[in-house]
């Protein structure tokens, strides 16, 4: 079961809404690159989703059922055969805190290869959490998705040319700036909790 928790100051209509919302969602959540909702229901939404790897797209279908502003729970399957899941369920939870909300996520699903699943469950858990913390720097700073992505690919592109010149040119120094914490305006999976509380 893959877990991940952030915490976000904003209010919970906001929430629910850049969540629950597929144009929204798809705007934020690394993993999928479309999602569309399938007719329209009270409680339930059927739903398909693709993302796109190397140019080509990978899709799946779901149903989402909500409980307004506290849960939403999903069931899900894809037939792609270069899709890594067959089918899996999972659920977010909305709680309330003095400090913001707590917005969480548990899922598991049944991995079409289990050997390639030991590269891919790691990624997966990580792209959610990077994920949920481009959504709190959405809501909390009003960055869109977009830009914060590139914000974290000249962070990452900062980096990584430090990292080499402190290895071509021995000097251990820019080595330093690899190794500074992230701006809390740019997307870091270490920002989310990655195992339920006990």
């Amino acid at each position: 079961m893959l877990y991940i928790e952030t915490r976000i100051r904003t209010d919970m209509a906001t929430l629910w809404q850049r969540t629950q919302d597929p144009a929204e969602h798809q705007r934020w959540d690394a993993r999928f690159t479309e999602i569309d909702y399938v007719g329209t229901g009270t409680t339930s939404q059927r739903l398909r989703y693709a993302t796109s790897v190397a140019g080509i797209r990978i899709h799946g279908e779901g149903v989402t059922t909500s409980k307004r502003e506290s849960t939403s729970a999903l069931r899900f399957h894809s037939d792609h055969p270069l899709s890594m899941i067959v089918r899996g369920s999972g659920y977010w939870r909305y709680v309330p805190t003095s400090q913001g909300i707590r917005f969480l996520t548990g899922y598991d699903y049944v991995p079409r290869w289990r050997a390639g699943d030991r590269l891919f469950r790691p990624f997966i858990g990580w792209a959610t959490a990077w994920s949920f913390d481009r959504l709190r720097i959405w809501l909390e700073y009003d960055i869109p998705p977009e830009k914060a992505l590139r914000r974290a690919i000249a962070d990452m592109t900062v980096r990584t040319t430090a990292l080499i010149a402190a290895l071509t040119t021995r000097n251990p120094l820019p080595a330093v700036i690899a190794l500074l914490p992230r701006p809390d305006k740019v997307p870091s999976a270490g920002r989310c909790l990655r195992k339920r509380p006990r």
